[in-house]
């Protein structure tokens, strides 16, 4: 089960985000398609640019702090995380703007680097991804907007079928996955970071706590039912006779059958909304 989209879409143009996505894209198309034919390059650099808890806990290559949230292991490491961070990012840095965001961001990561060094200390094996900031955002979109609407796509074996759930249930079994994973897992075999995910999503809750009781706390979630202050979007699949289907969005389910250039100006984050109307979304 894993997140394909939101049914929250930023009312703001996320640059900090999309610029996140295209700067660890870039980075990794420069070195992962040259380095990937020899095993031994590949950990060389990981270990020159990654972080390496014991290194770091030595005084050497301090640097891997921030670097290692910028490079990747694979393509599916890349895609992932991209995805993560396309769909939970932009609503966040729209509450935040885009300078809050990105020093959020940051510090996310290195918590999560913090969460993965409390686990093995004296560790010799690289750690990269930006997994552990992706978490930060993750844990403050949990947070601001717990009933968010995702859409979740759903494999086993030959059924293929996506589901809508909030955001509460779809990040909290994720991050319960992580402490179980993290529990179960030997650190000294090294893989999956789970507890930098772990500590990054932590982090992420409480750089947002601030935030979340300046805009009025519970109140924020009352007001906008546990949501994005701003109209939701529902997802309509459309028969084409090129029997290609094609989705396409409209701003409300009352609005199914509306064009989107007629459901008037959506109010931006941060604002109340109007008395409902006839075209509001659902809570």
């Amino acid at each position: 089960m894993f997140p394909i989209r939101d049914h929250n879409p930023s009312n703001r143009t996320p640059f900090v985000t999309w610029t996140l996505i295209v700067v660890n894209v870039v980075i990794f198309l420069s070195y992962f398609p040259s380095l990937s034919g020899s095993e031994t390059e590949l950990a060389a650099f990981y270990r020159e640019w990654g972080l390496v808890p014991g290194n770091v806990a030595e005084g050497i290559n301090r640097g891997g702090l921030l670097t290692h949230m910028f490079l990747h292991g694979g393509w599916m490491h890349l895609i992932g995380n991209m995805l993560f961070l396309y769909i939970f990012g932009d609503n966040l840095e729209d509450l935040m703007g885009h300078v809050g965001f990105a020093i959020f961001y940051l510090l996310g990561g290195l918590g999560a680097a913090f969460g993965q060094m409390m686990a093995d200390p004296g560790s010799s094996i690289p750690m990269v991804g930006a997994s552990g900031a992706i978490a930060a955002v993750m844990g403050g979109y949990l947070l601001m907007f717990p009933r968010a609407r995702i859409d979740v796509l759903v494999l086993l074996v030959v059924f293929i079928k996506i589901f809508t759930i909030p955001a509460w249930l779809m990040l909290g079994l994720w991050f319960a996955l992580q402490l179980v994973s993290g529990l179960q897992m030997d650190v000294l075999g090294g893989g999956v970071a789970y507890w930098a995910h772990a500590g990054g999503f932590i982090v992420g809750v409480v750089l947002t706590l601030p935030l979340f009781l300046r805009r009025g706390g519970r109140s924020f979630w009352n007001a906008f039912g546990g949501k994005p202050p701003h109209e939701e979007v529902e997802y309509r699949v459309e028969r084409r006779q090129s029997g290609i289907p094609r989705i396409r969005r409209v701003r409300s389910a009352q609005g199914m059958d509306r064009p989107l250039s007629d459901l008037g100006r959506v109010p931006r984050a941060g604002q109340r909304r109007g008395p409902r109307g006839p075209w509001s979304g659902g809570r």
